[in-house]
């Protein structure tokens, strides 16, 4: 029992690595939150600093989320045996998730949580049976809403509210579907100003034949 308590703080920490913030720092000297939208997160990376980084930042933290939710996972309920181990997982990933979004290393201002959500995501449909087809049902209505719109954060938006109608068309537990609602709530918070920007037609599009780095020089 124990073992969630340091488990979780560990996830947090994981979570809370700014792999954007890493890159802009190494590759270009710079403060990623000075430049292009501000966000910590590999949207931001790819205008900033340009596909490869972008991509990169895009990996790393969907790895984050995935190797919270099953590494630690599998550690931190193989030491609370009599615990319910869905419960683990799920509190672990959204420990993850919250360390993206509220980075201790950055005064407790990070990403959106759109990659690392993901790999919590694909973490617990590794761990907990009936996740797979939901997964890509949000990964294809996240793609085409993108190719329609080209507007990164409608496509995580949209995709977000669409979480929870998918858990219960699929009849999953309770306490999946309560995750689902707090993940779309945690979304859509963190695009509160995109929803400004989108409501006064400002909100930027990405085309990535037009997605250059940012000259410094």
């Amino acid at each position: 029992m124990l073992w969630i308590i340091p488990g979780t703080a560990i996830s947090y920490l994981i979570g809370s690595i700014p792999t954007a913030y890493i890159f802009g720092r190494v590759l270009k000297g710079i403060d990623i939150r000075k430049f292009g939208s501000g966000n910590v997160g590999a949207t931001n990376a790819l205008r900033v600093l340009g596909k490869g980084p972008g991509i990169a930042v895009l990996l790393l933290d969907i790895c984050k989320g995935f190797m919270a939710t099953v590494f630690l996972g599998t550690i931190v309920a193989l030491k609370c045996g009599g615990i319910k181990t869905e419960a683990i997982y799920i509190l672990l990933g959204v420990s993850c998730i919250c360390g993206h979004n509220w980075t201790i290393f950055l005064n407790f201002k990070g990403g959106k949580g759109i990659a690392t959500t993901l790999g919590v995501l694909l973490g617990l449909a590794v761990k907990i049976g009936g996740l797979d087809k939901i997964i890509l049902l949000l990964i294809l209505t996240w793609f085409i809403i993108f190719i329609i719109s080209r507007i990164v954060s409608l496509s995580s938006i949209i995709t977000a509210i669409s979480f929870p109608a998918y858990m219960v068309l699929f009849n999953q537990p309770r306490l999946l579907i309560f995750l689902s609602l707090a993940l779309s709530f945690i979304v859509i918070l963190r695009h509160k100003p995109n929803l400004t920007r989108l409501a006064k037609g400002q909100e930027p599009r990405l085309s990535f034949k037009k997605t250059k780095p940012i000259n410094f020089a």
